[in-house]
C-alpha cells in the first residue's frame, strides 16, 4: 500500500495536501532507522555495531522514531512533487502531524509553488517619458548644494537663528533630572518645534524653562500630546558661512578654470541624471502596465526572504524588524514581480545576455578606463559582480524589445 495524498485546498501559489502513510510503510521506515542506529552506535558491553536490535530500540527509541518520521516526510514530499509535476518555490512546511503506535502517520504538507507566468499581453501600452530639460534654476540649486557642502561653521554672537548649530543642555521633567548636552542644527528636525523655539529665545549661557507640548505625530506613541517642563541652556552658537560663488570657488571644487566651466559641468551632469531617471521611469511604467494586464501569484516565502535580506543589509534592529517588514513588503513584492516579468520575457524571446554581450560590455569599460579587459573581468569575478552585469545586459535587451512594441516617446 502506497502513501496516500489528498488535496485539501489551494490558494494562489499555495497548496495544502493531506498525507497518510500506511502502518506497514511506517514500520519499514522505523526498521531501516533502527538498523542504521544498530550499525553505528556504541553501547557499553557491545562491540561497535553488534548491539542487539531490541537493546538499540529501547535505548534510542525516540530518536529512531524521529528519524523515521523525517525520512517519511521527505519521501512524501519528493513523491508528491514528482507525481504532480510541481515546481516548488521553497521547502515545505509540515502541520498537524500525528504519529501513534500501530496507526498510519498523517500530516499536512503546505507547499508554495513557483508562479506559472503567461504574459498574454506585452504590447499596446502607452507610457510617458519625463522631461529631461535642465533649467537654470536646477543648475543654481545644485551649485548652492555644493556651496553648502563647502561651508564652514564659525562661532556667532547673540541668540541662535534657524540654520545655526548649537550645543545645548536640555532636561525635561522635575528639577532632579540631569541635563544632557546635544549638538543641534536648528530647523533640521533634530528637535521638536517647541524645544527649538525655546532654544532660539535663550541667549548663550542663559537658562530658560517652560512647558512644551510634544507633537501628536511624535515617533514614540507613548509621548504624543504630552506636555513636559523643558529647561535649556545654550552653551555655544555656530553659524554656517558658505564661500562666494566665483572662479576661485570653481577651482577649489574641481579644478575648473572658471565659474562658467563649473556651471557647464553641472548642467551636463544634471542632464545625464535626468536622462537616466527618465529611462527608469519609462521602464517602470511598462513593467507596471504589464503586471496589471497579466495577473500571477508570488510565493509569500519569496517576499519574506526578500524582506529579511534587506533588513539584514540595512542592519535593522530586532525590535524594528516587524515595522520594517510591514513598510517594505509591498516594495519587495513589486520588485519580485518585476524580476519575474523580465525573466519570463528574456526566456521566451531568447533575450538573455550572451558571453559575447558580456565581453563587449567589459571591452567598452576597459577602453573608457584605458586598462586591459582581463583586469576588469578579474575584478568583476572577484567581487561577484559578473552576474549583476549579466542581469543588467539582459534587462537592457528586454526593455529594448518592449519599447519597440509599445508607444514610448523618444523625448518628452
Amino acid at each position: 500500500m502506497k502513501i496516500e495524498f489528498t488535496p485539501r485546498s489551494s490558494e494562489g501559489a499555495e497548496r495544502h495536501i493531506q498525507v497518510s502513510v500506511p502502518v506497514d510503510v511506517v514500520r519499514d521506515a522505523e526498521e531501516k532507522a533502527a538498523r542504521r542506529y544498530a550499525s553505528t552506535v556504541r553501547l557499553p558491553g557491545f562491540r561497535p555495531g553488534k548491539a542487539p536490535a531490541a537493546v538499540v530500540r529501547k535505548r534510542f527509541g525516540e530518536a529512531i522514531r524521529q528519524e523515521a518520521v523525517e525520512a517519511l516526510v521527505r519521501e512524501a514530499f519528493q513523491e508528491v512533487v514528482k507525481k504532480e509535476d510541481l515546481k516548488v518555490a521553497a521547502q515545505p512546511h509540515v502541520h498537524d502531524l500525528k504519529f501513534e503506535e500501530g496507526k498510519p502517520l498523517t500530516f499536512e504538507l503546505h507547499l508554495e509553488l513557483r508562479p506559472q507566468i503567461e504574459l498574454a499581453r506585452t504590447s499596446g501600452f502607452r507610457v510617458d517619458r519625463p522631461d529631461v530639460t535642465v533649467t537654470d534654476d536646477q543648475v543654481a540649486d545644485q551649485l548652492e548644494r555644493v556651496r553648502d557642502e563647502k561651508a564652514t561653521w564659525s562661532p556667532a554672537e547673540g541668540k541662535a537663528l534657524p540654520g545655526d548649530m548649537v550645543n545645548v543642555q536640555i532636561s525635561t521633567g522635575d528639577q532632579e533630572t540631569e541635563a544632557k548636552s546635544y549638538p543641534i542644527v536648528l530647523g533640521s528636525g533634530q528637535a521638536i518645534p517647541g524645544i527649538e523655539e525655546l532654544i532660539m529665545e535663550a541667549a548663550p549661557g542663559q537658562l530658560l524653562e517652560r512647558p512644551v507640548k510634544w507633537p501628536e505625530d511624535f515617533p514614540d506613541e507613548t509621548q504624543r500630546g504630552q506636555t513636559k517642563t523643558v529647561r535649556v541652556t545654550v552653551n555655544e552658537v555656530k553659524r554656517k558661512s558658505a564661500p562666494p560663488l566665483d572662479d576661485t570657488f570653481a577651482g577649489e571644487v574641481g579644478d575648473f578654470e572658471s565659474l562658467a566651466a563649473l556651471k557647464a559641468a553641472v548642467r551636463i551632469d544634471l542632464a545625464r541624471h535626468a536622462v537616466h531617471e527618465a529611462e527608469a521611469s519609462v521602464r517602470q511604467q511598462l513593467i507596471d502596465q504589464i503586471i496589471a494586464a497579466n495577473a500571477f501569484d508570488v510565493p509569500r516565502s519569496w517576499v519574506q526572504q526578500f524582506v529579511e535580506n534587506y533588513a539584514q543589509a540595512y542592519e535593522v534592529p530586532a525590535d524594528q524588524k516587524e515595522q520594517f517588514a510591514g513598510e517594505f513588503r509591498a516594495m519587495a513584492e513589486r520588485q519580485i514581480r518585476r524580476d519575474l516579468v523580465i525573466e519570463t520575457i528574456a526566456e521566451g524571446e531568447g533575450l538573455a545576455a550572451t558571453e559575447k554581450d558580456l565581453d563587449d560590455r567589459i571591452a567598452e569599460q576597459a577602453e573608457k578606463r584605458n586598462v586591459n579587459p582581463g583586469q576588469i573581468y578579474a575584478q568583476l569575478e572577484k567581487s561577484g559582480r559578473l552576474k549583476e552585469m549579466e542581469r543588467s545586459l539582459t534587462e537592457d535587451k528586454v526593455f529594448k524589445w518592449l519599447m519597440d512594441r509599445n508607444d514610448v516617446p523618444i523625448n518628452a
